[in-house]
């Protein structure tokens, strides 16, 4: 994988029975999307909103096991594909070597008025300077 974070399962991400509340692997999958694009890219969200945003057009989660109070996920995310205006990533999360979600996303890079445009010159040549990394 081309991009891992470790993530503490605390208290405020499980239910009574101290295991993840699955939405809450949802809000992990953009921290860590959102921490990648500050530390790899360069680029973080805050340089992107107002003006422009990069919302998930599209998502698929595989859960295969819970995660307990205080296990310490690694969250790893690849590169699948780039387009004009769009991202598809690939992102694993386990603990101590088992399997606890798989995802696949894709991100769409839009004006402030949610209208999809290409990625800007600078943004896509990190983008693909990432991905040759990996291969």
């Amino acid at each position: 994988m081309l991009y891992t974070r470790k993530q503490k399962i605390k208290f405020k991400h499980c239910d009574p029975a101290g295991i993840v509340f699955y939405p809450r692997y949802f809000e992990m999958i953009n921290d860590t999307v959102e921490t990648w694009f500050d530390e790899a890219l360069e680029h973080p969200f805050a340089a992107i909103h107002p003006d422009h945003g990069v919302p998930t057009g599209e998502i698929q989660t595989r859960f295969t096991a819970p995660s307990r109070l205080g296990d310490i996920l690694d969250i790893s995310l690849e590169i699948q594909r780039i387009g004009t205006a769009s991202l598809g990533l690939h992102l694993e999360a386990e603990c101590e070597g088992e399997a606890r979600f798989m995802t696949s996303l894709t991100l769409v890079y839009v004006d402030a008025q949610g209208k999809s445009e290409p990625w800007p010159d600078a943004l896509r040549a990190r983008i693909l300077s990432e991905m040759e990394k990996n291969q």
